[in-house]
């Protein structure tokens, strides 16, 4: 019996030993960029140098599981068999009692943030999340202090006493955290400055860390309230693909099909949050998923007459990877796209959202474009 459990007990430490090693060889960066997708607010360079520290870290401990770990393990379960026993139960009601306690204090998905950070959001059984709505605070960012506030219907407004107008002629915004402006003052923020250089009212749709599909979501749900939509802008960012494949939030699924949040034990989500891997297949379903919501976005609005568009804002220099996502979900479909090109430099610092300077530049490329679609169209007068 001794015997037998320590071949054993070397025969699996070897075995998990040799799969470290043999991966540390394979895995180049190709097939990182095949399976870890662009990060926003990682850059190329940092990406690449974390990808490294992994494979010569996996070879390191693969060596030491090999050399060091597997013969002493080895030795310690032929002198007492009960050993490995008492180690697997022990890991075992570990790993138990973590999940269950995270289970009691986990309660988002993964690209939520914690309690307490402003913007403040709550839990929606469709969405996902919202904004608190009717609330005014202040956040201290980069030595700026921010003010957000959101109207009843939980859009970004300029203050309480200014909500959006459901009556008024209205250019709709729906996104993540770019589109609500985060790090920015209110009229900094591109919804503000464009329906400024417009003369038309914006409403602020947007919701911190959303994907596609919660964007589609949310205007499905808020476009009926408004009598008069002139435009529906979007935003696509490729370093913001990833999010599109989480499940661990309500979401659409192939056909647009509304699926709710899949449970998983709470730390395999946290194992997952922090290596975002993905196999072909799955990115292959999120191109055609998110391909098929900004297409359902775009006829929407213009169901109910008002001008699409999905504004693409890229950071220069653009990585090939993000390129790659953008030709997939765009080349070929029709949509109506805006490209703006923006200076590396122009990011909140520390942050990785544009800066009050980006957003300006964005803005000014929407209302361009806004400008001429809505003359060609004779839509109410622009200034």
């Amino acid at each position: 019996m001794p015997r037998v459990m320590r071949l054993g007990t070397e025969l699996g430490i070897g075995a998990v030993a040799l799969v470290l090693l043999m991966w540390a060889g394979l895995a180049n960066q190709e097939w990182f960029d095949r399976h870890f997708l662009p990060a926003f607010f990682v850059s190329r360079d940092a990406v690449v140098m974390i990808q490294f520290a992994g494979r010569v870290g996996a070879a390191i401990i693969g060596l030491l599981l090999l050399f060091v770990v597997r013969p002493r393990a080895g030795r310690a379960m032929g002198r007492n068999p009960w050993l490995l026993v008492n180690t697997l139960t022990a890991v075992l009601l570990a790993f138990g009692v973590s999940d269950f306690v995270l289970s009691r204090l986990h309660a988002h998905a993964a690209e939520q943030e914690p309690i307490g950070q402003e913007p403040r959001r709550r839990l929606d059984a469709h969405l996902g999340w919202t904004f608190v709505p009717a609330r005014a605070a202040q956040h201290l960012e980069q030595g700026r202090m921010i003010e957000y506030a959101f109207d009843s219907a939980g859009y970004r407004v300029r203050r309480l006493e200014e909500p959006v107008d459901p009556e008024l002629p209205s250019i709709l915004f729906t996104g993540e955290s770019m589109v609500v402006g985060e790090g920015l003052m209110w009229e900094e923020s591109i919804p503000a400055r464009v329906g400024a250089m417009l003369g038309l009212q914006s409403a602020n749709l947007g919701v911190s860390a959303y994907a596609s599909d919660q964007a589609y979501m949310r205007l499905q749900a808020e476009l009926p309230r408004f009598r008069h939509p002139v435009a529906v802008v979007g935003m696509f960012s490729p370093a913001l693909f990833d999010r599109n494949m989480d499940s661990d939030r309500p979401h659409l699924g192939p056909g647009l099909v509304w699926e709710p949040a899949i449970k998983r034990w709470r730390l395999l989500e946290i194992l997952t949050l922090v290596i975002r891997y993905r196999n072909v297949s799955t990115v292959d379903r999120g191109i055609a998923v998110t391909r098929d919501v900004l297409r359902a976005s775009t006829e929407l609005a213009r169901s109910r007459g008002a001008t699409p568009l999905i504004v693409a804002p890229q950071f220069t220099p653009e990585a090939a990877g993000e390129r790659a996502i953008r030709d997939r979900v765009f080349a070929g479909s029709g949509l109506p796209l805006l490209q703006v090109e923006l200076d590396g430099r122009w990011r909140i610092p520390g942050d990785g959202h544009p800066d009050a300077h980006a957003a300006r530049v964005i803005a000014e490329a929407i209302a361009s474009r806004l400008r001429m679609s809505l003359v060609r169209e004779e839509l109410p007068p622009i200034p």
